[in-house]
């Protein structure tokens, strides 16, 4: 029996094994059906080979053994899918009178004719204007489907593919299905791999064999590594051509270097011997030089090349202006005015002296008060001022401690969509760069750790000689979530001028957090006794009591003793699997902070249930996701541009099954509207892991510490974890853990050559 309409509601889907139970509007009415169908989603039209059978607790169903998406074609079926609300403006009613005037040819008027929609009694030539736009969305996207899934490709990947490429993706998939899988999060190497099956490409294919080798050369973007050594780079790409560990056939490994040399005669790679210094294990003194084969992509390569270039082109020789100190009065974050010490001032100096300065420190060293007395300083001097940071929290913190008005860097420059001229470059681009610089004539950039080399390259492109720069940040944080190491990189260069605060002020007096955030940095393990007033630690001896421990802690005791909203309390944990691994905590914090009471508007994806007021996070860079400010009133937009970033937390205010989006408000008051088939780029927040929190503050930071793997429970990590809260960081569980973090000081390498590409500029030798 063949049955088909439109999928209304999905009650139950397996993501992994692709079974699911939903809802379809068909010819007999509304029917439960069964089967397995990867993707599912509503608003799908399915044709579907199968038969009734009446389940012991659900009744009647039925069970498909296969099952198409397709577009309807009879009246009926026409009538069924208009009605069933996926067009926006048309229900039942209007469905009906559509089809009795169009029959079969409806769906034909709606793309080709949508003018003649106006011929019906009750529709203006806007509404037909406007039914005709989400018909054609929603046809675009269906016959994209159906074309993706043709190649085994689940719903929620069709719909991904097509919201990157649109329509680019015919020409993309049938020319090089590699691609899809370097540009989209979620779409393996192996995925890819299917599809290029599916279109012909041969499994021993010489390009094959090349598409693996930028695949895993771009993929190391996602770990932070600008180029990746020779020997290493064969030994991913033949793992992930044959889904083995080494030892690998000869052979292949032969295959791999020989496309290597074609990828680099063709211009997509760049190969370079260096010398680098590897110090044996377990030894100390001089380390020992060893050659290196390095493996960049083009686009990797050349970006460090130029940004070297521009960074030694901004370094000139400023004012020799003497600055009057004793006129300067910074403001601490507590109010209080006071003196500048001898660092401070150097650092103030170098600034005013230098093209290109940077100031690093730890934790209460007085970075955001030299910012601030740089400021009166450049004041004074009649120059204009542009402060910015690479988070919407980060720069909202520096606008409250200084009283300057800072921006995010993608702001500042002006970040806007852009036409593509092809399938290779991004729909977006900067308005602020070489041929618009911006006009100012100091840049103050804070938490520069965070920075990463494209946005840094970014940032370069658009400063002009003459411009100062001023790089502030904690060098000891975690690295940028992108690739590169800018921050550590420019200082290990022995260029520029550095200057390294090291004295810890009044804020720093009295204060655990800080006093304890420079012991773990220094590898000395803090005596915890509970009798400070923000630094504390409670002992648990099971996952399930830290848990418990937690909702005790964010219901009542942090907020009534900081005096602060339990929302604004933050989890921190070093993983994302594990009981107390992101993915779990933030589960059982929904239920405690924002629980189901079936009036919130709620939405599934996949096994994580989106609510109405949930804290949430997005977790990747969309440089096309659109975002206004509204006045204070809600009535007229006061700002609007685009771009969404990795890390950036926000609040869901509205959840419409009608418009089938989730707008959600971020701190920084953005508004932002995500499609249904988008909210993968959501998680929730109330836990989130360390790495996401670099570059934030927050009032209480809650540290859950059991167990993990040895490579998470790193001293950089806790020193991250800890310098992140303002008021009171909260320790539960296992000390011991502490110490083995303290105590652990591995790091995962990145490969950059940053600092080597910066000296070649200056001419300055190795070290």
């Amino acid at each position: 029996m063949v049955k088909e309409g439109c999928i209304e509601k999905v009650i139950f889907k397996n993501e992994e094994n692709g079974y699911a139970v939903f809802t379809v509007n068909s010819e007999d009415g509304e029917d439960i059906f069964v089967g397995t169908l990867h993707g599912v989603s509503e608003g799908i039209y399915i044709s579907a080979e199968g038969e009734y059978v009446t389940h012991p607790q659900y009744d009647l169903q039925f069970k498909f053994s296969s099952c198409e998406i397709k577009m309807p074609e009879d009246s009926i079926s026409i009538e069924r899918y208009l009605g069933s609300g996926i067009i926006k403006g048309v229900g039942e009613a209007l469905a009906k009178r559509i089809v009795r005037k169009f029959k079969t040819d409806s769906l034909r008027i709606l793309e080709e004719e949508p003018e003649r929609l106006a011929e019906i009694k009750g529709i203006s030539e806007r509404k037909a204007r406007e039914i005709a736009i989400s018909y054609n969305e929603k046809k675009e996207m269906q016959d994209a489907v159906i074309f993706l899934t043709g190649y085994g490709i689940s719903v929620n990947l069709a719909v991904r593919i097509f919201n990157e490429y649109g329509n680019n993706m015919y020409e993309i998939i049938r020319t090089n299905p590699y691609k899809v899988a370097e540009d989209i999060a979620g779409i393996g190497f192996k995925t890819a791999d299917e599809i290029a099956e599916k279109i012909g490409i041969s499994r021993d294919s010489d390009f094959r064999v090349r598409a693996a080798v930028l695949y895993t050369l771009s993929g190391t973007n996602r770990l932070g590594h600008m180029y990746l050594p020779k020997q290493m780079l064969v030994q991913k790409t033949c793992s992930l051509l044959t889904e083995v560990t080494a030892p690998f056939d000869e052979v292949l490994e032969e295959s791999v270097a020989n496309q290597m040399i074609e990828l680099q005669m063709s211009g997509k790679i760049v190969v370079k011997q260096m010398q680098e210094a590897v110090q044996p294990d377990g030894e100390t003194g001089n380390a020992e030089a060893e050659q290196v084969t390095a493996v960049y992509t083009a686009a990797n390569y050349f970006l460090e090349m130029n940004s070297a270039r521009l960074l030694c082109n901004l370094d000139i020789k400023m004012s020799d202006r003497t600055v009057a100190f004793d006129r300067i009065h910074p403001i601490s974050a507590i109010g209080e005015e006071f003196s500048l010490d001898e660092k401070q001032r150097q650092a103030i100096m170098q600034a005013v002296g230098h093209g290109v300065t940077v100031i690093t420190g730890g934790p209460g060293t007085g970075k955001t008060t030299t910012i601030h007395a740089l400021i009166r300083v450049f004041e004074s001097m009649k120059k204009s001022i542009m402060l910015a940071a690479p988070t919407g929290r980060a720069a909202k913190r520096i606008t409250e401690a200084t009283g300057y008005t800072a921006q995010t860097i993608h702001r500042m420059l002006e970040l806007t969509g852009g036409a593509v001229s092809d399938g290779e470059e991004p729909a977006y681009r900067f308005l602020r760069n070489a041929s618009n610089p911006l006009e100012t004539d100091v840049i103050i950039i804070d938490e520069m750790s965070m920075v990463d080399s494209g946005i840094f390259y970014n940032l370069l492109q658009a400063v002009m000689p003459g411009t100062r720069l001023i790089l502030v940040g904690d060098s000891n944080q975690l690295p940028s979530v992108g690739p590169g190491n800018v921050l550590k990189d420019i200082i290990a260069s022995n260029v520029f001028s550095v200057t390294v605060l090291d004295k810890i002020f009044r804020q720093g007096q009295g204060s655990d957090i800080i006093t304890n955030a420079h012991m773990i940095h220094a590898g000395k393990h803090p005596e915890i006794k509970n009798t400070g007033q923000d630094f504390f630690y409670i002992p648990r001896s099971r996952s399930a009591d830290i848990i418990a421990e937690l909702e005790r802690l964010i219901t009542k005791k942090l907020p009534e003793y900081f005096g602060v909203d339990a929302m604004s309390i933050q989890v921190l944990t070093p993983m994302r699997k594990y009981e107390l691994g992101v993915e779990n905590l933030n589960q059982k914090l929904q239920e405690i902070l924002n629980p189901g009471t079936g009036q919130k508007p709620e939405r599934e994806r996949g096994d994580i249930i989106f609510r109405q007021h949930d804290k949430v996070m997005q977790i990747r860079n969309n440089y096309k996701l659109e975002w206004k400010i509204m006045e204070e009133n809600g009535r007229f937009i006061r700002e609007e541009g685009i771009g969404v970033f990795n890390g950036d937390v926000g609040c869901i205010k509205e959840i419409d099954d009608f418009d089938q989006k989730v707008v959600v408000e971020f701190e920084d008051g953005r508004l932002v509207s995500y499609p249904y088939s988008q909210l993968d780029e959501l998680e929730h927040a109330y836990a989130i892991t360390i790495h996401k929190a670099q570059g934030s503050e927050y009032p209480v930071v809650i540290l859950p510490l059991w167990n993990g793997p040895a490579k998470l429970l790193t001293r950089n990590l806790l020193y991250t974890a800890i310098t992140r809260a303002k008021m009171g960081v909260v320790i539960v569980g296992n000390l011991s853990m502490l110490g083995a973090m303290i105590d652990n000081i591995s790091e995962q390498k990145r490969f950059t050559t940053f600092a080597r590409r910066i000296r070649e500029i200056r001419g300055v030798e190795e070290p």
